[in-house]
């Protein structure tokens, strides 16, 4: 089973939450701005993928950060800090399968395809 990480108000969760309804995936749903992240998940994350694609800069949440807080997050360490206190930065929906391996980050269906219909 795969756990897919989100925010549940957000369009391109709410896609690929549909899909992965609609190919019969199974999945858990975390839902990291009400229950959060913890840092260790951050950090496997981290070790996986690197914090420049973790961080979505498109998303509202970074487009009302002050400068400092942008400034701040110009390193995986800024960039963990910011992303613990804000969740909603995370890019998302982030998908990992059983192990903590992340099999899709956003949402494609190509990609979907791809990495989940093993």
């Amino acid at each position: 089973m795969y756990t897919v990480y989100g925010i549940s108000n957000c369009n391109t969760v709410k896609k690929a939450l549909t899909w992965l309804d609609e190919q019969g995936v199974a999945y858990q749903f975390h839902d990291y701005k009400k229950k959060g992240i913890t840092p260790e998940k951050l950090d496997n994350w981290l070790g996986q993928e690197p914090w420049e694609k973790l961080v979505n800069r498109a998303g509202t949440t970074w487009r009302q950060l002050s400068e400092a807080e942008k400034a701040g997050a110009s390193s995986a360490e800024g960039a963990t800090q910011l992303m613990l206190q804000k969740t909603s930065v995370i890019r998302r929906p982030l998908i990992e399968d059983e192990s903590g391996t992340i099999v899709a980050l956003g949402f494609s269906e190509e990609a979907y395809h791809e990495a989940l219909q093993k």
